[in-house]
């Protein structure tokens, strides 16, 4: 049994990288399925839900200098808008698992759908960033919600034998998702306005709050799990001071907020790691970092995804600023990382059987950051199929890497810490994704301070690139690190 749950955690995972399994899913996965309807029918129900959050979030990074024009800000400041809504998703995704254990999983995914179209419409009344800001914040509660509980009421109400088939239902969105926002969101602010961009999620939301209210069971756990509300709260406090403090920190005039964000961040974090080892249940169990491939791949897992993160802020502002492209000329190239992903899919069972989960992910790595460091090269006197043909091949071995971290990171976790296991990663890739826009936002403004103007340079969009290649690249020292045996079992690698 302690295989069968291990494989069904690292399925879910897969399903789209910065999209984790909510905290309580795998502990529940021996329940009984709550009907006997058919698993496509639940699986499309919840796929609304993880479509409707690939879109906006694929969408939106095409709109970033439309909507910095209109609101009057520079298209760096917009990187705030982007990690309040990560860092909403950082904090309360471990929340997940306990509310809907506690009022059910089909109550807290309406809810949770309903939050986040509320957030969505507040974004497009938004007239100022910190508005908009506020209002992404607001989006990210509920994104923290819908997902994760969307693939627990998936994982309760689906019998275990149609529970492949349902995960690849599932799957769908978040791979198609990614293909449609770029160039959808160039339509948008090409021809209509980016506050649209909001709008859409709408209807999308509507038929997923009617589609699960009709046809999907309000299952709960056998009983509420004790919630670490102390832990909670030192650690997003810990967690949102340190990120939007190292946010402000290359801004004009926010040297003093951003010192004191970071000491109190600091100050918190430490409080934290006491009120940890103190508890049994802790909401981020710092424990697991003493397994191996757990530890391996959470290390090496953030500092890949600081690239990630960047990638889909910079390229867009760099098209866009840099080169002189349209909106829509933009979404359809940069749509080209999605649909390297998508390729790799298919592969990526066949190549870790083949060679192993060390092999893979130290060959992936160092491709995966070699691709992206390309990017600083690309100038606008660049043929488009070159950029398109770099895109697609930084995103195949990306998300190859993603795929590996998903997986081997459950190696060697055993089921009662599954749970626990599962929350502390899926924060960590939210938060990593924050600090990757952080990070591209922080040396894009100091090539603004040394170039001069008002907007960023190519080489400012060079240099971000170079320094986010070459922290994921330092993962290298630690793929190398895994056993040469690591994971075996679950590749069926042979050595």
């Amino acid at each position: 049994m302690g295989w069968r749950r291990r494989r069904l955690a690292t399925t879910t995972a897969d399903a789209g990288d910065g999209l984790p399994p909510a905290s309580g899913v795998v502990a529940d996965a021996d329940a009984p399925a709550a009907t006997a309807r058919g698993y496509r029918v639940i699986a499309l129900v919840v796929a609304s839900a993880l479509f409707m959050q690939q879109l906006d979030g694929t969408v939106l990074t095409v709109a970033l200098p439309t909507m910095a024009r209109d609101l009057g800000v520079p298209a760096t400041n917009l990187s705030l808008a982007l990690t309040s809504y990560l860092l909403s998703l950082a904090l309360f995704i471990p929340a997940s698992g306990t509310l809907a254990d506690r009022f059910g999983s089909r109550t807290i995914f309406c809810g949770a759908i309903g939050v986040f179209l509320i957030g969505s419409i507040l974004c497009a009344q938004a007239a100022s960033l910190p508005l908009l800001v506020a209002a992404r914040f607001v989006q990210g509660i509920g994104g923290a919600m819908m997902v994760p509980v969307g693939r627990l009421v998936l994982l309760r109400s689906v019998d275990r034998r149609d529970m492949v088939q349902a995960l690849s239902w599932l799957v769908m969105p978040a791979l198609v998702g990614p293909i449609l926002g770029p160039p959808l969101g160039g339509l948008i602010v090409t021809w209509l306005d980016w506050r649209w961009i909001f709008y859409l999620n709408i209807p999308i939301g509507i038929a997923g709050i009617v589609g699960a209210l009709t046809l999907i069971p309000d299952v709960r756990g056998d009983g509420p799990q004790r919630f670490d509300a102390g832990g909670f709260v030192l650690s997003g406090i810990a967690l949102g001071c340190l990120l939007f403090g190292f946010e402000l920190a290359s801004r004009p005039g926010t040297g003093r907020v951003a010192l004191a964000l970071v000491a109190v961040g600091l100050i918190a974090g430490i409080a934290y790691v006491r009120h940890a080892r103190r508890t049994t249940d802790p909401i981020l169990d710092l424990r697991l970092m003493r397994v191996p491939t757990f530890r391996l791949s959470v290390i090496g897992g953030s500092l890949t995804r600081i690239t990630q993160g960047a990638q889909p802020f910079l390229l867009p502002l760099m098209f866009q600023i840099g080169f002189g492209l349209s909106a829509a000329a933009t979404g359809t190239i940069t749509m080209a990382t999605a649909i390297g992903a998508l390729a790799m899919k298919a592969l990526a069972p066949r190549v870790l059987r083949r060679f192993g989960f060390r092999r893979s992910l130290i060959v992936s790595g160092l491709v995966s950051s070699l691709g992206y460091a390309t990017c600083a090269l690309f100038r606008p006197d660049w043929p488009v199929w070159a950029i398109v043909g770099v895109l697609a091949l930084s995103g195949f071995f990306t998300s190859f890497q993603f795929t590996g971290y998903n997986a081997i990171a459950y190696a060697e976790v055993d089921d009662e810490e599954m749970s626990a296991a599962t929350s502390f990663y899926a924060t960590f890739q939210q938060l990593m994704l924050s600090l990757g826009i952080c990070t591209a936002a922080m040396v894009l403004e100091v090539g603004m301070l040394v170039g001069g103007g008002g907007e960023p340079r190519l080489a400012a969009f060079s240099a971000a690139f170079l320094v986010v290649s070459g922290i994921s690249g330092a993962a290298f020292f630690w793929n190398r690190r895994f056993a040469a045996d690591a994971g075996d079992v679950m590749s069926g690698h042979r050595a």
